[in-house]
């Protein structure tokens, strides 16, 4: 099958297959607070890492939600780690609630001060990621148009990882069993990895190359 992009089937494909394809993806759970301190808790389909050095991270907005407005106003956003233990309160976090109006006690989670940042981390969350932002793309279609989407990307400046995971140096990633998003209504949970030798001269895989 082929088709471009803009002219699906939609009585063969109803629905989109695109972020089924481009799959698992990272959730991007991110708390931000604006200047007036409120906080908001949000979940991300479209997150991942952009650079290890320095280290960044980033996530799109579909339009300027909470999200992305309180990260631009005070520059500072929180990713925390969503896990198959958190995956419900992760999803209740999605809820449309009014601005100003936390996720946190909806959704039945307690908040943690940062060391770096303002907005608030997940405290049942085994890891998380303190930001600063770097900068705001507003992304363009391929005619030079503006899109609804906004990216935001943030340096990590404080890392935060629950000791209970870390044996020998290395954070045991599958026993936190984070969940990943994937297409329609789709998770996949992250407990089992595999290991493979890169070609020489490939990169340093311990280095994330």
């Amino acid at each position: 099958m082929f088709y471009e992009s803009h002219l699906r089937d939609k009585k063969l494909l109803p629905h989109d297959p695109f972020k089924a394809l481009v799959a698992p993806r990272p959730v991007g759970w991110v708390s931000t607070m604006n200047g007036k301190g409120e906080v908001n808790l949000a979940p991300y389909s479209f997150f991942n890492a952009f650079s290890g050095s320095p280290p960044l991270i980033g996530f799109s907005s579909d339009g300027l939600k909470d999200s992305a407005t309180f990260a631009a106003e005070t520059g500072e956003f929180v990713w925390n780690l969503a896990t198959w233990e958190l995956r419900e309160h992760m999803s209740d976090t999605s809820a449309p609630l009014p601005r100003g109006q936390s996720e946190f006690p909806h959704a039945g989670l307690e908040m943690a001060e940062s060391r770096l940042v303002r907005p608030p981390r997940v405290r049942a969350s085994p890891a998380q990621l303190e930001c600063k932002v770097t900068q705001i793309v507003h992304l363009k279609t391929i005619n030079g148009g503006f899109s609804d989407n906004h990216l935001v990307l943030g340096q990590v400046v404080g890392v935060w990882i629950d000791d209970a995971y870390i044996k020998d140096g290395i954070v045991e990633v599958t026993r936190m069993k984070p969940i990943a998003r994937c297409g329609y209504q789709d998770y996949a949970v992250l407990d089992e990895v595999f290991q493979m030798r890169r070609p020489k001269g490939a990169g340093n895989a311990a280095a994330g190359g």
